[in-house]
């Protein structure tokens, strides 16, 4: 799959080997949500990545928790039939990490406990041999409500525990972490490359790491954390004057009113957070809001700013510079550059007309913004212009770079995004039926590449609309 940032053919870097990413930990320590935040990034920057789940494999080769056997997850003797079927399992995800490197991968996620020093020199002995390097990930969680957290999370996401009681969920997984409790072997081995992260990012130790990737991977993981919040996104109002990138102008009496009723809408969603968390026994998160320096988009978070919320303006959240096409019409555009049209319609992603950027351009500026949105532990809202809200939410969803331009978002509809353990959810919301998309004819990017389909965010054949 292509990327955002940097692209080989090969989807390798030439200067970086075969990396296998461990994780290690007890469970409901946040092993997969790192994991998964992980492969996000490093596909991000173009690396041929996968996470490869010993969970999930267990799950789709033997059932959920209530088909296994009884003393699967036992820590005491075992009967040697279940032993074995634990060592196929386990084999059999190994043998898919070495499909993965044959087939031209370079960094493969193993998302398991690996809890004993016996497993750890197994996955060495077995796979740097090959060439591969080992890389581990350990998540420690000294702080009971962190674990608690998690535990709740987990509960709730885990599809081990799918049409559970609640009750009998919580009580099963407990029961899973004290059995691991009693095996449990934290790294101390000083030739191993590895990074602790204590209490969900709190504190992060590191040792013996090298090599190119290795230090992204270390420096991804200094920026983020896994406390559980809402990503909320949305267009600014309507302006006075649409479709012009120079002109910069302010909110229409539609846009104003929009401003409105999306400052109602979250709060009504925040009240509804609030009483949620309270039944739980866990405090609101704060919410703080980006804007685009853009005036349509300062004056769309006013309620908020007037509500005492903190409002912060990032000039690298301004949208896609259109270049010479400023203003145009689809047809217009088609007239006046006709093979730049061709170009644009043929790599929607790559291309840029005279004097503007392309989505790839976008992507680079965003990327120091993709840190700073994983450093947010609060909740967040980002008002913010069409383009740059489809790369921030196809970071977030591991889309493929050609789906990010055929990203539908259209104006009054609000993006609710919930990281999990299990990956990434979203919800559309519709908060005013006065805001619509505008007709395709007069989009200011007439773009209109096929878009692989996906389940994830509608996603649209007609031309995008950059505002």
């Amino acid at each position: 799959m292509a990327a955002p940032l940097y692209r080989t053919e090969s989807g390798r870097l030439f200067h970086a080997g075969q990396i296998v990413v461990s994780a290690v930990g007890l469970p409901a320590r946040g092993k997969t949500a790192v994991s998964r935040s992980l492969e996000r990034y490093m596909r991000w920057l173009g690396v041929s990545v996968k996470v490869f789940s010993l969970g999930d494999y267990r799950r789709a080769r033997l059932g959920s928790g209530k088909a296994l056997p009884a003393d699967y997850f036992a820590t005491g003797e075992r009967s040697e039939s279940t032993e074995a079927l634990r060592r196929k399992v386990r084999s059999e995800v190994e043998e898919q990490i070495l499909a993965f490197f044959v087939e031209g991968g370079q960094i493969a996620i193993y998302d398991a406990n690996n809890a004993t020093k016996k497993e750890r020199y197994e996955l060495r002995d077995r796979f740097e041999p090959l060439g591969a390097q080992l890389f581990f990930i350990e998540n420690v969680c000294t702080d009971p409500k962190v674990v608690e957290s998690n535990v709740r999370a987990v509960k709730l996401s885990s599809p081990d525990y799918k049409g559970w009681d609640p009750a009998r969920a919580m009580q099963d997984y407990l029961s899973r972490i004290r059995a691991q409790e009693q095996l449990y072997e934290t790294i101390e081995q000083p030739s191993f490359p590895y990074v602790k992260i204590i209490n969900g990012g709190d504190r992060i130790v590191i040792n013996n790491v090298f090599g190119y990737l290795q230090s992204r991977i270390v420096f991804f993981l200094m920026n983020i954390h896994h406390r559980y919040r809402t990503i909320w996104f949305a267009r600014s109002g309507r302006s006075e004057i649409e479709h012009s990138y120079k002109a910069d102008s302010s909110l229409s009496d539609e846009g104003v009113e929009y401003a409105q009723q999306l400052y109602e809408f979250i709060m009504r969603r925040r009240r509804a957070e609030r009483e949620r968390l309270a039944a739980d026994g866990e405090d609101e998160r704060p919410l703080t809001i980006w804007s685009s320096a853009r005036r349509r988009c300062a004056e769309t978070c006013l309620p908020f700013r007037d509500a005492g919320y903190r409002v912060k303006e990032l000039s690298q959240i301004s949208e896609i510079n259109p270049g010479v096409i400023d203003g145009m019409t689809r047809a217009e555009i088609e007239k006046a550059y006709p093979d730049e049209y061709k170009r644009a319609q043929k790599e929607p992603y790559k291309h840029r007309y005279p004097r503007g950027e392309s989505y790839h351009d976008l992507s680079v500026r965003l990327e120091p913004c993709i840190f700073e949105l994983e450093r947010e532990k609060g909740d967040l809202l980002v008002v913010g212009h069409a383009s740059v809200l489809r790369c921030l939410f196809a970071y977030l969803r591991g889309l493929a770079p050609t789906e990010i331009p055929t990203v539908d978002l259209r104006r009054g509809d609000v993006i609710e995004i919930t990281p999990s353990s299990y990956g990434v959810n979203s919800k559309t919301h519709h908060v005013s039926l006065a805001e619509g998309l505008h007709p395709p004819e007069v989009d200011a990017f007439a773009y209109g590449s096929p878009a692989t389909p996906s389940n994830l965010l509608k996603v649209t054949r007609a031309a995008t609309d950059i505002r």
